[in-house]
């Protein structure tokens, strides 16, 4: 088989994109500061441009890794089950929370892209990026965005919000546990939520609560604003 064919191969995007996890999480062994998912894509497009590798080449196996985003963020409700009980007395304000989340969220992406003169293309690719990816790039594809840029907006939102939300909530004088999860996964997503896991299951769990029910409300309310853009 010749070089263009192994690279081809499933396993070369799929081996690249996990042994460039790994040192990355190595890498912030020594730089506390340095997110996994700012320095691994770093790594992956160093190897790519030094060694004079076609992006389609690592594509499939990339898209492969795409695809377990979906049944990764389902997985987070496994935390969420086993406090469900605990947080039964708190349900109708995460609902409302997470309602008021996906609205504000929508409405503040629009207005950023206005406000900056951007495109109709970037608006639309932009307006669902605080949701999950998986849910994000295909509502993308509904509204008539682009897809890969939407992707890139969602994981640089999530990345902005593991890194700065917990201390910016501080800030803003949120001193609640709970409604400062839920705020992190409405605005965070997956990335958020995982990063809350990390040092609370609980929370984690709240946060991946939160994840979830933006991704059934942000649909319902791009509706009617989807239709007032156009």
């Amino acid at each position: 088989m010749n070089s263009s064919g192994l690279y081809s191969e499933l396993l070369f995007g799929v081996s690249v994109t996990i042994i460039a996890y790994i040192c990355a999480l190595l890498i912030r062994r020594k730089f506390r500061w340095l997110h996994p998912l700012v320095t691994a894509p770093i790594l992956i497009y160093t190897l790519l441009l030094t060694g004079e590798i076609d992006y389609s080449y690592y594509e499939a196996g990339g898209e492969l890794v795409t695809f377990f985003l979906g049944p990764a963020t389902v997985a987070l409700a496994v935390p969420l089950y086993k406090h469900a009980i605990r947080l039964k007395d708190h349900l109708p304000h995460l609902i409302a929370g997470a309602l008021v989340g996906s609205a504000a969220g929508l409405v503040l992406n629009a207005l950023s892209i206005l406000l900056l003169n951007g495109s109709k293309e970037m608006l639309l690719s932009a307006l669902p990026k605080s949701v999950t990816t998986a849910v994000a790039v295909d509502l993308t594809r509904w509204l008539g965005g682009t897809p890969e840029l939407t992707a890139a907006l969602t994981a640089l939102t999530g990345l902005f919000g593991s890194l700065i939300g917990p201390p910016l909530l501080r800030l803003a004088g949120v001193r609640g546990a709970i409604a400062a999860a839920l705020a992190i996964g409405a605005a965070s997503h997956g990335i958020g939520s995982a990063r809350l896991l990390a040092d609370s299951e609980e929370m984690g769990g709240v946060s991946s609560f939160s994840m979830a029910a933006c991704a059934v409300f942000t649909p319902l309310l791009l509706l009617p604003l989807h239709l007032l853009i156009l």
